[in-house]
């Protein structure tokens, strides 16, 4: 049973409210269902019967007068009845024939000519017809008419000494008794099957309440947990489709409480960031603003400070702007057939002079020529921020080892570093916005936060994947997988 939920629910100023008639028509459409599969059948049923019936009744008619015709039809060869038609015994039963049954009978000799009519109508005449000349050549016939409502049996009259077709026994009786039945019958049935038919609806009726009833609990469900009641998951085990429902609800719930919360955990982090460099200058301007004979030397040095504050400020700005930037959708992509060694070396090219300064070797090793559809901006944005982060949390002296490889379907990126590592524990959280392993040490190196998080977005963009393998005091290893060739979703 497959049910729309924009027929149940509809969001209006972001709470959802009950659509009754849609239920209402849900539990009609169900009442129609089940009256149609119970009543259907009734009616196919009813049809049956009756022509069952009218057949079955002709069949056993037609082959009764054919037994009484059989035997008349030897009295006839055997008594010369065709050539000397005056037997007063053969013409009481024939007449007895034809009251019994309500029927004309018509004895017929070899020449076609009407020997006896039972009704004197067409005796001495000459009838001529398919069912006739057939029965004459070797068979009799019967044949039923429900538009003119009679049945009609011939019979072969043998001549007893030479075993030939001598002339034919036509007999044609009315089946108004059999209509009659017929009509008592189907009245009956009828009304059976009226009666099956209230009875279906009633039933349909309080099924299609009782089924209807899963689904406005969730419903209902659904309007306590916009109205804030929010506690209880929702539980419908019903039927298969209220629970798959109630499971996929309940999941919605969870990846929204998800988001919620790392919106809310965003918003106050973004504004702890960007107020701790405001904060800064705020306490160097009203210092310097607290001594009216502050000297020059301190101007310069306070002046240095903010500038460097501002330059932090500008710096996440930047970061969240490029983080915004890699939220939109693969549209804004500018996908080129790029070659990833030259991007790799250009970048390692740039980042060398942060790396001197700390004496930090950078090692490039690339095992083969890898072209791969990707955005170059993004990509060296992404690959820029890993290896720089290998860079500022390494130790002095220390290294970085960048390696390049690929097979038929995928490029690999490995950045290795001699760096401080990770816990275990915030392996999972390392690309999340704004998280540090280390918060003190982090500020002190400069960073934002943010640059895993720019990386892993650029990664996914390109439907990619990047992993992290790192321990504490043993370095952090970052492995990058990018498709060859890029397929649009």
């Amino acid at each position: 049973m497959c049910i729309q939920s924009g027929e149940l629910v509809t969001i209006s100023g972001g709470k959802f409210k009950l659509k009754n008639k849609a239920l209402k028509s849900l539990r009609f459409r169900i009442m129609l269902l089940l009256v149609l599969f119970g009543f259907i059948p009734c009616m196919i049923m009813r049809a049956s019967v009756l022509s069952s019936y009218e057949d079955r009744t002709v069949s056993v008619k037609s082959a009764e007068i054919q037994n009484q015709c059989t035997i008349l039809a030897n009295q006839l060869g055997s008594s010369g009845y065709l050539t000397n038609p005056v037997s007063e015994t053969i013409d009481v039963e024939l007449s007895q024939l034809s009251t019994i049954y309500s029927g004309r009978v018509v004895v017929i000799d070899s020449n076609f000519r009407i020997v006896k009519d039972t009704y004197q109508l067409e005796e001495g005449k000459t009838i001529v017809s398919a069912d006739v000349i057939k029965c004459y050549q070797g068979g009799g016939t019967s044949y039923y008419d429900a538009g003119n409502r009679y049945i009609e049996v011939t019979v072969p009259i043998v001549d007893p000494g030479s075993n030939q077709n001598i002339g034919v026994m036509l007999v044609s009786i009315s089946t108004d008794i059999i209509v009659d039945s017929l009509e008592v019958m189907r009245g009956r049935t009828g009304l059976i099957a009226g009666t099956t038919a209230l009875i279906l609806m009633v039933l349909a009726y309080m099924f299609g309440t009782i089924m209807v009833r899963p689904f406005r609990r969730i419903i209902n469900s659904i309007e306590d947990i916009t109205a804030g009641y929010e506690s209880d998951k929702i539980q419908e085990h019903a039927y298969t489709e209220t629970n798959q429902i109630s499971e996929a609800i309940n999941k919605m719930r969870g990846r929204f409480k998800v988001l919620d919360d790392s919106r809310q955990e965003f918003v106050s982090n973004v504004s702890h960031e960007l107020k701790t460099p405001i904060t800064s200058m705020k306490v160097l301007a009203d210092s310097l603003l607290a001594q009216s004979d502050a000297p020059v030397e301190m101007y310069k040095e306070f002046m240095q400070d903010m500038s460097e504050e501002i330059e932090r400020e500008d710096k996440i700005i930047n970061d969240l702007l490029s983080l915004v930037k890699m939220d939109k959708t693969t549209q804004d992509l500018n996908i080129k057939n790029e070659n990833i060694n030259d991007l790799v070396e250009l970048i390692l090219k740039r980042l060398r002079p942060i790396a001197a300064l700390r004496n930090i070797e950078l090692v490039l090793e690339t095992f083969r020529p890898v072209m791969a559809e990707v955005d170059a901006t993004k990509m060296s944005l992404a690959l820029s921020n890993l290896i720089e982060n290998a860079i500022k949390y390494n130790k002095d002296d220390g290294w970085v080892h960048v390696s390049l490889n690929a097979d038929h379907k995928f490029c690999y990126i490995k950045i290795e570093d001699s760096g401080i590592g990770m816990p275990e524990e915030s392996l999972e959280h390392v690309f999340e916005r704004f998280y540090r392993v280390d918060k003190s040490h982090s500020r002190e190196i400069g960073g934002t936060g943010l640059g895993l998080a720019i990386a892993r977005s650029a990664v996914v963009m390109h439907r990619g994947a990047v992993k992290v393998h790192s321990e504490l005091g043993a370095g952090t290893t970052f492995t990058v997988r990018l498709p060859l060739t890029y397929v649009a979703k």
